[in-house]
């Protein structure tokens, strides 16, 4: 799923000067993943947890492309584009990941 979902919008966004594919799924699952918490916190079955906390979003989400990438972009010496997409990625899936689970409280 996170797969082709990248696919398309690396190609959607394959002229952007930071990986913009990366930033969307991570923020997504981020989103997803606070919308599970704050429903999950009404059950107490860790199995179901593990499941989709750990197992779905955390297979949706990646740090480790989302480092490789930021690597790549310092090694092109491309300093500014690293910090814009270090700094939109931590923010966007902080904020996303908030929102998800407000949204999930309130609901």
């Amino acid at each position: 799923m996170r797969y082709l979902l990248g696919l398309t919008l690396a190609k959607a966004f394959q002229n952007a000067f930071i990986p913009v594919s990366m930033i969307v799924v991570n923020s997504l699952g981020s989103f997803g993943l606070g919308a599970f918490i704050a429903i999950e916190q009404l059950a107490s079955d860790s199995l179901t947890y593990a499941t989709i906390a750990i197992g779905f979003f955390g297979g949706f989400t990646t740090f480790s492309t989302f480092s490789v990438e930021a690597l790549d972009l310092f090694s092109q010496k491309r300093y500014v584009h690293m910090m814009v997409y270090v700094s939109l990625s931590v923010l966007l899936c902080i904020g996303f990941f908030i929102l998800g689970y407000a949204i999930s409280v309130q609901g």
